[in-house]
């Protein structure tokens, strides 16, 4: 049992080391010199760090246009997601099983054809209603693709709700709206505060919208994107690291509502 733990753990530290790695490495390019990169054989560790790259995104203002349209579109998808899909989810979970399940196919369903077909008939008909290169047409854009996924992670989750609370608070005189606010959704808030992160980081990072609706005014993967055409390497990942920051803050932000066994003892007594 022992040497199983022990194997288990390496396999942990195996797998971590894994994902963390092309992290650090977008991090030490850009913070690190030419000659340090432009190498045979460069090194594992930073030496040689710099600010320069980081100066130059900020020195030329480039940067702040994206990266504020970027976090508008992703914090308005998240909001206008979850005030669609938390009551919508909900309806859904206290259907009876045989209509719930062709549903919850249904939402699947919608995510089968692939975004490039879909962007294009869309970008044509943002443009009659003028929506390109705007806030609101890439919010639009977005939940699209990111509505079937949150609605269908918290079917699930309300579905882990013990009926007899809603029951027991219906007795003590309060409405299904007040049920709904005070008892169902502090109850569910693990699973709202999954569905947030989703949408918001598949929005953050959505880049096939983002160029069949976008003219003049980029988002932040799509300036990313114009470095990589460019070939500029540190500019690459030092953009590529200002996006994965926001993430990061999201994440942690969020954490404290991913506790395990959150609705633990709700029954009980």
């Amino acid at each position: 049992m022992k040497k199983y733990k022990i194997f288990l753990t390496l396999l942990v530290i195996f797998f971590g080391i894994l994902v963390i790695s092309p992290v650090y490495f977008m991090v030490k390019i850009s913070i690190s010199q030419p000659q340090d990169i432009f190498t045979q054989h460069p090194t594992f560790l930073i030496h040689n760090t710099t600010a320069k790259w980081w100066r130059w995104i900020f020195s030329t203002k480039e940067v702040w246009a994206p990266f504020i349209k970027s976090l508008e579109v992703a914090t308005l998808t998240a909001l206008f997601s979850l005030a669609i899909a938390v009551p919508g989810s909900y309806a859904i979970s206290r259907l009876p099983l045989k209509v719930r399940y062709p549903l919850v196919l249904g939402l699947f369903f919608t995510r089968m054809f692939p975004e490039v077909g879909i962007a294009l008939p869309i970008s044509v008909n943002f443009i009659k209603w003028g929506l390109l290169d705007s806030v609101l047409g890439l919010v639009i854009a977005h939940m699209i693709r990111i509505l079937p996924l949150v609605t269908w992670i918290l079917v699930g989750t309300f579905e882990t709700v013990p009926k007899v609370l809603e029951e027991a608070s219906s007795i003590d005189g309060c409405s299904r709206l007040g049920t709904l606010r005070r008892i169902v959704i502090p109850l569910a808030a693990p699973g709202i505060a999954v569905g947030t992160i989703f949408a918001w980081l598949g929005s953050w990072e959505e880049f096939t919208y983002a160029v069949y609706l976008t003219l003049a005014k980029r988002t932040l993967p799509l300036q990313v994107f114009y470095y990589i055409n460019r070939g500029n390497w540190f500019l690459t990942a030092t953009y590529a690291t200002l996006t994965a920051i926001p993430v990061v803050i999201i994440t942690y932000a969020m954490q404290k509502y991913l506790r395990a066994g959150y609705m633990a003892g709700a029954v009980k007594g």
